[in-house]
């Protein structure tokens, strides 16, 4: 009987994307663009790409294959696993793994000719000491000059560029550094590190730099160096602040509405009753909430920053803005849709959360973030489309 049951139903009767609770799609040819805008921004300097943390969220597999087939030769992850899954999708690629490289990774490291980028006498010791046993292989180095985060102290840099008693096994490919306040162009924090970094660069002289990544890229031809490392920039997101976002829109998350429901003037939305409505009011029950990345602090009532003033997230359903009502839940978000007419909006219809017409630095700025955090906070419940892009 069950065997009938299951046969009643037609294979591949409905599109799993087309009917999903929640959607994302991934615009590929907006992503190769973004990626030719930085590359044309960069001038002379090579332009690499940021993949890490999953492309951002995107997907390295699919995002890395793109970038790779619209000319990328330079490729930059957070850790040696991404850098492994990359490999298959950028085979002639350089691939620089930020974190560097650790005992136990130094197979993986060989194996799949990633460039480890050294920060610490530590990593540069144990780098020395692989390489003596395993033989030559590429590395970057990784120079502080102001960020306090990763890198070599600066003099300890200098000092290593010029010590005649290091081994000759030890020969980067690269040397970079990376800016503090790029995304602030009037800072003076951006001048300083150019200046250190200016002195690590002659210091090692006859290898390549890299100081930018997208904010520095727009800072200009003196922060450019050999090779310039896009990241935001390519998947739409805003590098710089104050100022139009120039990128192509890349990701386009939405949700679907659960249930459409009429409320009265006076009623209270979601937990907390911290949402009174001030008239009769029609509410959309969309199925996402922060489970899947669609922070608590998108509330539109109940949390500190709507009480300091900042307003909340909003979406945006068949050409109509719509605002988070009450405060936003695990799995469920409500919309106050009244001011849509009730022929443009039914249950089953989605709600851009962020895209083309939602920007995601829009919604990070309600949820006191940044569209960094959006991208690579998505949960796992998006069915993913990915949108070609053209040779």
């Amino acid at each position: 009987m069950t065997d009938d049951f299951e046969d009643s139903f037609p294979e591949n009767e409905t599109d799993a994307f087309e009917q999903a609770p929640l959607r994302l799609t991934v615009d590929l040819g907006a992503l190769a663009d973004n990626w030719r805008d930085m590359k044309k921004r960069s001038g002379s300097a090579r332009t690499a790409a940021v993949v890490k943390a999953d492309a951002y969220g995107l997907g390295i597999e699919d995002c890395g294959a793109t970038l790779y087939h619209a000319g990328a030769r330079d490729f930059f992850v957070a850790t040696v696993a991404e850098g492994a899954t990359l490999r298959s999708y950028a085979p002639e690629a350089r691939i620089f793994v930020l974190s560097g490289i650790w005992q136990g990774q130094e197979r993986q490291v060989f194996d799949n000719d990633l460039v480890p980028v050294l920060a610490s006498e530590e990593q540069l010791s144990f780098w020395m000491a692989t390489v003596a046993e395993r033989g030559d292989h590429p590395c970057a180095l990784h120079v502080d000059t102001g960020f306090n985060r990763l890198g070599l102290p600066l003099d300890d840099a200098l000092f290593l560029a010029d010590d005649v008693t290091r081994p000759a096994s030890f020969d980067p490919v690269l040397v970079l550094s990376h800016l503090a306040c790029a995304d602030t162009p009037s800072s003076p924090m951006n001048r300083v590190q150019l200046e250190s970094f200016r002195k690590v660069s002659a210091a090692f002289e006859g290898i390549e730099s890299s100081l930018s990544a997208s904010a520095g890229i727009f800072l200009g031809r003196d922060y450019h160096f050999d090779l310039t490392r896009p990241g935001i920039a390519l998947y739409g997101g805003e590098a710089v602040n104050g100022v139009a976002n120039p990128m192509r829109p890349v990701a386009k998350a939405e949700a679907r509405i659960i249930q459409i429901r009429e409320a009265g003037e006076g009623q209270t939305v979601s937990y907390g009753g911290s949402f009174l409505l001030k008239r009769a009011s029609r509410l959309a029950i969309a199925s996402v909430g922060y489970a899947d990345g669609y922070q608590r602090s998108l509330s539109g009532s109940g949390i500190p920053l709507r009480e300091m003033g900042h307003g909340g997230a909003y979406g945006v359903v068949n050409g109509h803005k719509v605002p988070v009502a009450g405060r936003v839940t695990m799995d469920l978000t409500i919309f106050d849709v009244t001011d849509v007419p009730v022929n443009a909006i039914r249950s089953g219809d989605y709600i851009e959360l962020f895209g083309p017409n939602v920007p995601v630095d829009d919604t990070a700025r309600a949820a006191g973030t940044i569209g960094y955090e959006m991208l690579t906070g998505l949960g796992l419940r998006y069915e993913r489309q990915y949108l070609m892009a053209d040779d």
